[in-house]
């Protein structure tokens, strides 16, 4: 089951980008945590959730992608110790939005924070790794420029 909302702006207009809403479980299992954890998460307001008519909570993706890399670890020592097992210090946590192999080439597109990288790789590389949407990834960025434009 899919639902989705409508975020507002702070002047009260909506914006056309939507949001896919999570039941607990589906959270819980992106994050790798516990059905206690979330919980008191959602009371102590550390993460944002909305509740449904019936009284049930439901956590936009959104805050999910946002908590990904933060709960990889149980403590900071240990995330810097998962980050610097590469030598690649660009190392962005995400989701895997979509997969789509052709021939011997593949795109997988991964969500971080509300915008999405397109990695093309062997399709050979996407089945070894077992790659599917919903997965949690990490997008490493290696590059000798990077450029930035103001928006």
């Amino acid at each position: 089951m899919e639902v989705r909302f409508v975020a507002m702006q702070s002047i009260g207009k909506p914006r056309p980008k939507t949001e896919e809403l999570l039941r607990l479980p589906e959270a819980i299992a992106q994050l790798a945590i516990s059905l206690p954890t979330i919980k008191q998460w959602i009371y102590k307001k550390k993460i944002r959730s909305i509740k449904t008519a019936g009284g049930h909570h439901r956590i936009p993706q959104g805050e999910v992608d946002r908590l990904l890399f933060k709960t990889r670890d149980k403590t900071q020592e240990e995330r810097k110790q998962v980050a610097r097992s590469l030598s690649g210090r660009n190392q962005l946590v995400g989701r895997i939005d979509s997969v789509r192999i052709s021939g011997l080439m593949a795109e997988v597109v991964i969500s971080i924070g509300g915008q999405q990288i397109t990695s093309i790789v062997t399709a050979r590389s996407v089945r070894e790794m077992q790659l599917k949407p919903g997965q949690t990834a990490a997008a490493l960025i290696k590059s000798t420029e990077v450029m930035i434009m103001r928006v």
